[in-house]
């Protein structure tokens, strides 16, 4: 309830609620003028719960198309467009699993929809974040996998991702490792290997991989779907769109993503998040997906130091605001139910305040360069490291970390009030004769 009574001076509880919602991003992607529409189908949360109440389809499907083919995707949640490629126009589709059962139902609305995404090219590829065993065992139970023979343009390929109790349980195993000082060398690392954390962020990052290869080298669309299609499929549709979209690597950009992908597109935060791993409730529901995400972001963060706008800083915010916050923006399961508690009209919203001109500052990277192309994390296992920022904050390596961003940051001001104008066209500066501003900055850091 706290979320309902803070009152931060430098924000008002007037005007608009957030950064990004599905018109406001389709009004600013031109590329999808011609082939795709937005839909209120479900404006009034009727035919999806967890959708937000609009959301981006083909234009020649129309809304009784997507009625019934929510009847046939696990929770209503029907294939919708998260991402289209500023290069090809490809794009990047999510959903839930089909509910086609033992018996092999069929949904020509789905079919049809999923043709349309494709329309003009001759073969899409479904991310299916099961294996093929998880997928052909969960057609006993109701649901299932698009079949070869109804959807012959598309091309089904299985990566196993865990989830739920499993990933929780690896977390707690993970952060008893690292609250443990007693530990030696040898069964810190076992303890660190037998969490299995790293693997997951292994797994994330090359699933992402493979659905930005597919987009970027192959030119062929993306459908992503696991079960429920709320925890891995969000996780690996905005990997893709960090590693794809340059505007993603911004700080607005990506908190942006974060709403659309994340929060409007109804992950069940307040289940997922409702106690940390400290806790000693096991809760049915509970899943570091979001965290997961963060840790895979700052992967690649470290492996390209100056591809994105934010800091490491931004990512230890989001961590904590995840899981006690006095912002509403993580608060309710759907935006369903936070229009039903009245989270816009009574909270503030947290990516407007880190955006506060006077907090802004402190997220930033001060090595930032942007760049148009794809960025492309390695996932070797010598290539992921842990994230010592966040699981080993309170020690006393991690307080020297942060004194070491303090002192970046001194040097990064000093060397951009010398270098002046001439550190946007990147010639060498009065103050050194051989090296450009940034040569010379980078010098600096390394001997730091």
């Amino acid at each position: 309830m706290y979320p309902f009574f803070y009152r931060p001076s430098h924000l008002t509880l007037h005007g608009p609620w957030g950064l990004s919602s599905t018109e406001k991003y389709y009004k600013q992607t031109e590329r999808l003028w011609d082939r795709w529409r937005v839909s209120t189908v479900n404006s009034d949360y009727s035919v999806c719960p967890s959708y937000p109440h609009a959301v981006i389809v083909p234009r020649e499907v129309d809304d009784e198309k997507l009625v019934q083919s929510a009847r046939f995707r696990q929770g209503g949640r029907f294939p919708v467009l998260s991402y289209c490629h500023h290069r090809n126009g490809m794009v990047i589709m999510r959903s839930s699993q089909p509910l086609t059962g033992a018996n092999r139902k069929r949904c020509k609305e789905d079919e049809l929809l999923l043709q349309a995404v494709i329309d003009g090219s001759l073969l899409g590829y479904i991310i299916d974040l099961r294996s093929t065993q998880q997928a052909q065992q969960a057609r006993m139970t109701g649901g299932g996998f698009e079949s070869k023979s109804c959807y012959s343009h598309w091309k089904r390929i299985h990566r196993h991702h865990e989830r739920g109790k499993v990933l929780q349980e690896s977390l707690i195993k993970l952060v008893e490792a690292c609250s443990d000082p007693s530990h030696s060398v040898d069964r810190w690392l076992s303890k660190l290997e037998n969490s299995k954390w790293l693997s997951h962020v292994h797994s994330a990052l090359s699933t992402a991989g493979l659905v930005v290869e597919c987009v970027e080298r192959d030119g062929h669309s993306v459908l992503v779907h696991g079960s429920e299609g709320t925890d891995s499929t969000l996780l690996v549709s905005s990997l893709a769109q960090l590693i794809l979209d340059p505007a993603s690597r911004t700080l607005t950009g990506f908190l942006g993503l974060l709403e659309r992908d994340w929060i409007q597109a109804g992950h069940p935060f307040q289940q997922r998040c409702a106690h940390s791993a400290y806790s000693h409730a096991r809760l049915k529901q509970e899943c570091p997906s979001f965290l997961l995400l963060l840790d895979c972001v700052w992967q690649v963060w470290r492996q390209f130091p100056l591809a994105l706008e934010f800091s490491e800083a931004l990512l230890l915010r989001l961590a904590q605001e995840v899981y006690a916050s006095n912002y509403g923006t993580f608060l309710c399961n759907n935006e369903q139910e936070r229009c039903a508690a009245g989270v816009k009209e009574n909270t503030h919203c947290l990516f407007q305040s880190l955006l506060s001109p006077d907090i802004e500052e402190q997220y930033l990277n001060p090595l930032y360069e942007p760049t148009d192309l794809a960025i492309w994390p390695s996932v070797h296992p010598q290539s992921l490291q842990l994230w010592t920022g966040l699981f080993l904050r309170w020690t006393e390596y991690a307080q020297n970390m942060e004194e070491a961003r303090e002192e970046v940051w001194s040097i990064v001001k000093e060397h951009r009030e010398r270098a002046g104008p001439d550190r946007t066209n990147n010639t060498p500066s009065t103050h050194c004769d051989t090296l450009t501003p940034f040569e010379n900055l980078m010098d600096e850091l390394t001997i730091l």
